[in-house]
């Protein structure tokens, strides 16, 4: 009888120091500070139109097969979020995705100003960097639960360089668009328990002005395993989509990018 208690008061003291761990877990919906870094697998799909000066269409081209541009790549990922009182919160976030190509046309094709021959070496580079930032208010906030309306401007700068180097030609022509947009999308978390617990945002814009159609659209889902009260691993997928077309004569064509893949992050929050 003595060994009987003697085991079910050790298994109390147990299950005691556990409670006291898990209790040092405090819900990820009450983090005041987040800083995410890590790596997006992105594979990208691209096709672009640049049309010349003058009016001409310019040929449709699918970066990767045309210009050779690798379809797929590692990029770093940064996000930071900082919550002032229950409800209100800021994100910080940066995406990059620059690309570079060396292929042999098989074909002759238009873009922008310049004829490109079937046999000339084309060295090309695609770029696309955004920078966010983002508000969003919680509109249902509990220790399992945090679903918040969000508000933004993304910071988009896309540049598109094409260039042959030969004894006889020497072509340079490139594309650049930029600009500030506002996003409009949700946040979400749900906690399954004191360790694990998910993450998801999206983002998206879409405007048609002054000959002008685009749209921007960011996704994410992450599942995330507290190593430590302050320090989590996640694991995730993420989504970007852009779009970009325009009418105005001197800077006609359009711009389709299609990015997305797993990403692994290392996340510290307070």
């Amino acid at each position: 009888m003595m060994a009987r208690r003697g085991g079910w008061a050790a298994l109390a003291l147990l299950a005691a120091g556990t409670v006291h761990a898990d209790g040092d877990y405090l819900s990820p919906t009450e983090d005041r500070v987040r800083i995410s870094l890590g790596l997006v697998r992105d594979t990208a799909s691209t096709s672009v139109q640049v049309d010349s000066s003058t009016g001409t269409p310019g040929d449709d081209i699918n970066a990767e097969s045309v210009f050779g541009l690798d379809p797929h790549k590692f990029e770093p990922k940064f996000e930071a979020m900082v919550r002032a009182g229950e409800r209100h919160r800021l994100w910080f976030d940066y995406f990059e995705l620059d690309r570079t190509g060396n292929a042999v046309l098989t074909a002759p094709l238009l873009f922008k100003d310049a004829i490109l021959f079937q046999g000339d070496p084309v060295q090309s580079e695609l770029g696309l960097r955004a920078l966010g930032i983002t508000y969003g208010y919680s509109i249902l906030h509990t220790s399992r639960y945090e679903i918040a309306a969000t508000f933004g401007v993304e910071s988009t700068d896309l540049l598109a360089t094409a260039r042959v180097e030969t004894q006889t030609r020497h072509i340079y022509e490139s594309e650049n668009q930029a600009g500030p947009f506002p996003v409009f999308g949700a946040a979400a978390t749900w906690v399954a328990s004191s360790r694990f617990y998910f993450d998801g945002r999206a983002r998206y814009f879409r405007v048609n002005v002054d000959q002008l159609d685009g749209s921007l659209g960011l996704y994410e889902i992450d599942a995330l395993y507290r190593l430590r009260p302050n320090v989590s691993f996640a694991l995730g997928y993420s989504e970007v989509r852009a779009s970009l077309a325009s009418n105005q004569r001197s800077q006609a064509g359009f711009f389709d990018l299609t990015t997305k893949g797993p990403q692994f992050f290392v996340r510290v929050a307070f």
